[in-house]
């Protein structure tokens, strides 16, 4: 979890491959409205996203359910929208990819063929709820030392 920018496909990709887990990106779960929304540089609202955290949610149960490996990329900016996604604390592991409003913007700058505006880094960190009970990986480091950062704090 985390901003825009973070990372999220990025690490959640290595990491999947690196397990042999399956990889989902969340953004693939938003609809063409939102989808819209944010090219256009507006914030999504908690009545844009109650679909797609509803779709999601029906995706872990299904994982969950399969006893399906899989890696979420998802922002999960809010305390309330993770306790939502998150049915089983017990095999669902939150990790925070935290990173300077420096770096977020400069990889953001560089992104292309991407949907989300660098515009809205500023609205996502104003709404972002740090949370307490994640893993948090600094995203200056490389990406494959985040990675074994992470499948350590994971004991994996």
């Amino acid at each position: 979890m985390g901003v825009s920018g973070s990372g999220k496909t990025t690490i959640g990709k290595l990491l999947a491959d690196s397990l042999n887990w399956e990889f989902k990106d969340a953004d693939e779960f938003h609809s063409t409205d939102n989808i819209e929304k944010m090219r256009l540089g507006i914030p999504l609202n908690d009545t844009d996203r109650k679909p797609w955290l509803k779709d999601l949610q029906t995706a872990i149960a299904l994982w969950l359910q399969e006893n399906a490996n899989v890696v979420l990329a998802c922002s999960a900016l809010k305390a309330n929208y993770r306790q939502y996604l998150r049915l089983d604390h017990e095999n669902i592991k939150l990790v925070y990819l935290q990173g300077s409003l420096d770096l977020l913007q400069q990889r953001l700058l560089g992104r292309q063929n991407h949907f989300m505006s660098e515009k809205l880094l500023n609205s996502q960190l104003d709404m972002l709820e740090e949370p307490d009970d994640a893993i948090c990986v600094d995203i200056s480091e490389p990406p494959q030392l985040i990675v074994q950062n992470i499948k350590t704090a994971l004991e994996i």
